[in-house]
C-alpha cells in the first residue's frame, strides 16, 4: 500500500479490478454497489462508471477481464476511501483464487505513466510489480489482496480516459435471492428493439442460430446488458424488454466494448509474444486446408519473408471465407497469440480478415485437337501435342492457361456476433466511431444512467 501525495484535489478516480471468479461474483455488480454509496454520499459524478476490458488473451482472467474506474468530485476521500477497501476485501472471490485490488488517485490529471501502462495493458501482459513500481512513482493510494494481480486492471481503468472512440452498456441486476436461477427475456422484444435502432444497438440477438445475446448464463448478478452507441438508447431498449423479474437496479456504463481496442498494436513476426494481440499485414505463403473440428489453417509471410502459422476457428464463420484465400494473396488480420504447445507451434489466432488483394489463379489446360475437338495428349517437352482418338499432331500447341474465378472479394470481414468477444468491433460500427470525447470536468449525464430497485418500477416503469 502507498498513500496519496495530493489530498488536496476534490477529484477521485477510483480504480478496482479482478472481484470476481469463474463461478461467481462481478466486478461491475460491486460497481453498481459502490456507485450506490457514492452517490447517497452527494458525489458528483464527473464521467460515466468506466468498464474496460483489458487484454482478452491473459491466461489468469476470470470471464471478460474487465476493471472499472469511477471518477468524482468529492470532500470525502477518507472516508470514501475506507469504505470502497472494506468493499473490495469483502466482497471479493478470493477463496475462489482472485486477487482483487483497488487504487485511488486524487489528481485531476491522469499522469502519462498510467496512460501508457493502460495502453499497453489492452494488448499485452503487465506483471503486477511494473504496477506497483508505476503507482508508487505517482504516489497513488492503493490496495491488493493475494498476488496483487488486481491493481493492473486497477491502474489501467484510471489510466483509461476513453477520449475516442467507446461505447455503451446498460446492464441490469438481479436480487441475490434469484441469482442461479434461469433469466427469463422474451426473445421476440430483443429482436424487436434490436431491429428498431439498428445501427445504434449492437450484438442483442444472433439471427443464424436464433441466440439471445444479452444475457450471461452463469450464476452471477448480472440479469442482461444492453450494449450501444449512447446511453439514452441503451436505457430505452431496456426499458423495451419489459423484464418481469424483480431487479436490484441498472447501471449504465461507458466502454472501450465494440472498439477492437486490443487489436490497435501493430505485430511483428520476429519476437511474437504469446498472450499479445494486434494486427499485421501479410500474405499468404501456404495455401489454407481444415483441420478437425471444422478449423482452417494457413501460414502468413510478412515484408521480412518471416513466417507463421495462422488459424480460423469454426465458431466464427470466416472458415468458407479462409479456405477460400489461396497463396499470394495479401490481407490484414486482427489476432492474438498463441503459444506452443507439443503438438502445434506458436499461432496467429484470427478474429478478422481485412482481405486486400487477390492473387490471379491460373488453371492449366491442355489444347483442344483441330480435326475433331477431343482434347489433346502432351507428347513431351517441346514436343508438342497428339490427340489420341484422331492421331492429328500439333507441334506448335501450347497449353491454355484460364483465369479462375474467385469465390471472395476484396474487403473486411468479421466474425459472427455470436463468436464476439467483449471487444471486437460489430461490422456496423466500422464508419461510426467517435473522434473526440471531452469527459471531464463539464460533461453532463444523461439524467437515468442510474436507477437502483428504490425507484425502478416507478420512475422507468420497467415492468408492465
Amino acid at each position: 500500500m502507498t498513500t496519496s501525495r495530493d489530498q488536496s484535489s476534490d477529484i477521485l478516480h477510483i480504480g478496482f479490478d479482478d472481484t470476481d471468479s469463474v463461478s461467481s461474483g462481478c466486478t461491475t455488480h460491486l460497481a453498481f454497489k459502490i456507485v450506490q454509496y457514492l452517490l447517497n454520499l452527494q458525489s458528483r459524478f464527473i464521467d460515466y462508471p468506466l468498464l474496460i476490458r483489458l487484454n482478452p488473451n491473459v491466461p489468469w482472467k476470470t470471464r471478460g477481464n474487465g476493471a472499472v474506474c469511477l471518477r468524482i468530485q468529492t470532500r470525502k476521500h477518507r472516508r470514501i476511501v475506507e469504505y470502497i477497501k472494506q468493499a473490495i476485501e469483502h466482497s471479493s472471490e478470493t477463496a475462489s483464487g482472485t486477487n482483487p485490488a483497488v487504487a485511488f488517485l486524487t489528481e485531476e490529471q491522469v499522469p502519462n505513466s498510467l496512460k501508457d501502462l493502460s495502453r499497453i495493458a489492452l494488448f499485452d501482459i503487465v506483471t503486477a510489480q511494473y504496477a506497483e513500481k508505476i503507482a508508487q512513482e505517482n504516489g497513488i493510494e492503493y490496495y491488493s489482496f493475494g498476488s496483487g494481480q488486481g491493481l493492473v486492471g486497477s491502474l489501467a481503468a484510471i489510466g483509461c480516459l476513453l477520449r475516442h472512440d467507446h461505447t455503451f452498456e446498460a446492464i441490469a441486476y438481479r436480487k441475490i435471492q434469484n441469482c442461479g436461477t434461469v433469466r427469463v427475456v422474451d426473445a421476440s422484444r430483443v429482436r424487436q428493439y434490436s431491429k428498431n435502432t439498428f445501427p445504434n444497438t449492437f450484438n442483442n440477438y444472433d439471427e443464424k442460430r436464433r441466440r439471445v445475446l444479452i444475457t450471461p448464463h452463469g450464476p452471477d448478478p448480472v440479469f442482461c446488458g444492453i450494449r450501444g452507441e449512447n446511453p439514452d438508447v441503451v436505457v430505452e431498449s431496456l426499458k423495451e424488454l419489459q423484464i418481469q423479474e424483480e431487479l436490484d437496479g441498472y447501471m449504465v456504463f461507458r466502454s472501450n466494448q465494440g472498439t477492437n481496442m486490443h487489436l490497435q498494436n501493430e505485430l511483428k513476426l520476429k519476437g511474437l509474444k504469446t498472450f499479445s494481440a494486434g494486427y499485421i499485414q501479410c500474405k499468404i505463403s501456404k495455401t489454407p486446408h481444415p483441420i478437425p473440428g471444422g478449423h482452417v489453417i494457413f501460414e502468413v509471410q510478412d515484408e521480412n519473408r518471416l513466417t507463421s502459422p495462422a488459424a480460423v476457428y469454426e465458431p466464427t464463420g470466416l472458415t468458407n471465407l479462409a479456405l477460400g484465400l489461396d497463396v499470394g494473396d495479401t490481407i490484414e488480420i486482427g489476432c492474438s497469440v498463441r503459444g506452443s504447445t507439443s503438438k502445434f507451434s506458436k499461432t496467429l489466432n484470427i478474429e478478422y480478415i481485412l482481405v486486400l488483394t487477390l492473387n490471379e489463379i491460373h488453371r492449366t489446360f491442355n489444347p483442344i485437337c483441330q480435326s475433331c475437338g477431343k482434347r489433346m495428349k502432351s507428347e513431351g517437352r517441346n514436343k508438342g501435342f497428339q490427340c489420341d482418338k484422331c492421331g492429328f499432331k500439333d507441334r506448335d500447341s501450347n497449353k491454355i492457361y484460364v483465369i479462375q474465378n474467385r469465390n471472395v472479394s476484396k474487403g473486411l470481414y468479421v466474425p459472427l456476433s455470436s463468436a464476439h468477444r467483449h471487444l471486437t468491433k460489430p461490422i456496423q460500427r466500422y464508419g461510426m466511431e467517435k473522434s473526440f470525447f471531452n469527459p471531464y470536468p463539464q460533461l453532463k449525464l444523461y439524467s437515468e444512467w442510474f436507477c437502483s430497485s428504490h425507484t425502478l418500477n416507478h420512475s422507468l416503469n420497467i415492468y408492465k
